[in-house]
């Protein structure tokens, strides 16, 4: 199975609403009161519910169109985006050495799995052209 451009866009779009939701979650989470457990219907709380919801109706579909090989780590970068923004949302959260060494990681081994599966289809191709 090939994976489409169409299904990497849409596990991209979900990382993006799923990083959201986070962040609603944890704005939400601070005005939660346990002792009046109507306080978890605070806005920034159901927020990040509604976001999640978009998130995983844009990925459940780009599931069907590709390799889960080739998409799932893409859902990787969500750890990029919140660390990015919560550097700026919420100042008590700071990065260091070890955070940024993480985001490298990961941003290399999505890389190194995208050269992977583009390797492996031109061999694929070649395989066929060979047949022919």
């Amino acid at each position: 199975m090939r994976t489409k451009k169409r299904a990497i866009l849409l596990v991209i779009l979900s990382t993006f609403f799923n990083s959201a939701g986070q962040i609603f979650w944890k704005y939400g989470l601070n005005r939660i009161d346990f002792a009046h457990l109507w306080t978890i219907l605070n806005m920034p709380f159901l927020l990040g519910i509604a976001s999640y919801s978009l998130g995983i109706s844009c990925l459940l579909p780009a599931f069907k169109r590709g390799e889960l090989s080739v998409l799932y780590p893409i859902v990787a970068t969500s750890f990029l985006w919140i660390a990015l923004l919560s550097h700026f949302l919420f100042p008590s959260d700071t990065m260091n050495i070890w955070k940024w060494t993480g985001i490298i990681i990961i941003l290399v081994s999505i890389s190194i799995l995208g050269y992977g599966g583009s390797k492996k289809r031109k061999h694929e191709e070649q395989a066929k052209r060979k047949k022919s």
